[in-house]
């Protein structure tokens, strides 16, 4: 994961490639995919546990492909505006996020351990925050958003997983055509509106 990030973030710098379409390229990389798991279906069947897997019904599918794309693109805007310190770290703050989320959602507690790392995280994220000298008011602004959307989507990982029994290959093989799709018709739009100019 950490090459795939130092890749993007070689391609979206100014000091590397300077390709400043984000969002076109996560609509290829869901694309890529999106392939990938179609053919990982076809090759071995669905991943779900049971013998009778369900299925994901349209609107769920959309509505984690909503969260995962805008997951996506903030994280991909958050590493185009902020060093790749402060990057690493707002992917870090996603799970006290998370943990926010299933207690509120799920009621879900956690035990004195768990609480005390979570502690540690956020001291930890406080403390690089604040010494990092490349903080920007919009950078900080998309890493937030990133943030949420992010723990929302991994919140809704489990909780489709759950709820319509399918595995993580089918959900992915569900949802991943959506974002291609959605991130390839709108990318061009967004990229050109952060950047000033259109990827072709």
């Amino acid at each position: 994961a950490i090459s795939i990030i130092m890749v993007n973030k070689q391609l979206m710098s100014s000091e590397g490639y300077g390709f400043k379409f984000a969002t076109t390229l996560s609509g290829l990389h869901f694309l890529f995919t999106s392939l990938t798991a179609k053919f990982t279906t076809w090759l071995i069947g669905s991943d779900s546990t049971d013998k009778n897997p369900g299925h994901l019904p349209l609107f769920d599918a959309v509505l984690f492909a909503f969260c995962a794309d805008i997951s996506i693109v903030g994280m991909n805007m958050s590493l185009m505006l902020n060093t790749v310190g402060f990057y690493q770290i707002s992917k870090l703050s996603t799970i006290p996020v998370i943990c926010c989320i299933d207690y509120l959602w799920l009621y879900k507690h956690f035990n004195y351990k768990t609480l005390i790392s979570i502690c540690v995280v956020l001291v930890g994220v406080a403390v690089s925050t604040v010494s990092d000298v490349a903080v920007n008011t919009a950078g900080t602004l998309v890493a937030v958003l990133a943030v949420l959307s992010t723990a929302m989507q991994q919140f809704l990982i489990g909780h489709l997983q759950k709820k319509h029994n399918i595995g993580a290959n089918d959900l992915i093989g569900t949802t991943a055509p959506i974002q291609a799709a959605s991130m390839l018709l709108l990318g061009p739009f967004i990229d050109q509106l952060v950047g000033g100019q259109y990827p072709w």
